[in-house]
């Protein structure tokens, strides 16, 4: 597996710049629109409170997470939104995104559990980042998904 360099920036949605924006949503387009051929509304009045993860490799947007804070999404803090493009996949750029997403929650809204919405066949890659299953299985724009909750330890 590469090692990538992925720069990062986090910043509430009032900060993006017009580039970075629409960089993410086009990101976010490609990947669950496209791709997923998924007809579902991205943006959801949740984009502007909250925080949101760009990880780049030059000019180019490798992947991207929303941070939540509590009572949002749901009563826990959440990670959500988690994209990485394709022409990345492989490369370790989703284990960094997400291990850069829980370090910047925790900075952000203070070290408690984390909940996500995740796809099914993503279950083992969240388990191996501390994720346990908290749902049954559940349809979401035809696509099965779980949620799960990271619990704090004190080795993070």
């Amino acid at each position: 597996m590469n090692k990538l360099n992925l720069t990062w920036i986090c910043k509430p949605f009032n900060e993006l710049t017009p580039q970075e924006l629409y960089a993410l949503l086009r990101l976010r387009s490609e990947v669950f629109v496209v791709e997923q051929n998924c007809v579902f509304l991205d943006m959801d009045n949740k984009d502007q409170i909250a925080y949101h993860l760009l990880g780049y490799i030059g000019d180019d947007l490798v992947a991207s997470t929303r941070l939540l804070d509590k009572n949002t999404a749901y009563k826990l803090m959440s990670i959500g939104r988690v994209v990485t493009s394709p022409k990345y996949r492989g490369k370790g750029a989703g284990k960094a995104l997400m291990e850069e997403s829980i370090k910047r929650c925790y900075e952000l809204f203070g070290k408690d559990e984390i909940k996500i919405g995740a796809q099914l066949y993503l279950r083992k890659f969240y388990e191996g980042l501390g994720f346990k299953q908290s749902s049954e299985i559940y349809l979401e724009d035809d696509i099965e998904h779980i949620e799960m909750i990271k619990q704090v330890n004190s080795n993070q």
